[in-house]
């Protein structure tokens, strides 16, 4: 986790660039949800997006292209 004190800049639009040091501690995917807590600070939680049971597995590169498209479309899907 981050420990040192960035500051960014709230754009016209409210937009903000997460400094270098913070976006360290972020995957793609992840969300953020924020809050004002009573001393007025904001706080952002990381919310990680994973779902399913295999969501922590890694894919494997299994040596071959494949084509779930074209793999299904011989099936009878009632």
């Amino acid at each position: 986790m981050a420990a040192e004190e960035d500051e960014t800049t709230v754009n016209e639009s409210y937009g903000v660039t997460i400094p270098a040091s913070v976006r360290e501690d972020l995957e793609p995917g992840d969300r953020l949800r924020w809050a004002v807590d009573e001393d007025g600070r904001l706080v952002a939680e990381i919310v990680r997006e994973r779902h399913g049971a295999f969501s922590d597995l890694e894919p494997i590169d299994i040596g071959e292209e494949t084509d779930a498209v074209e793999a299904t479309e011989s099936y009878e899907w009632s």
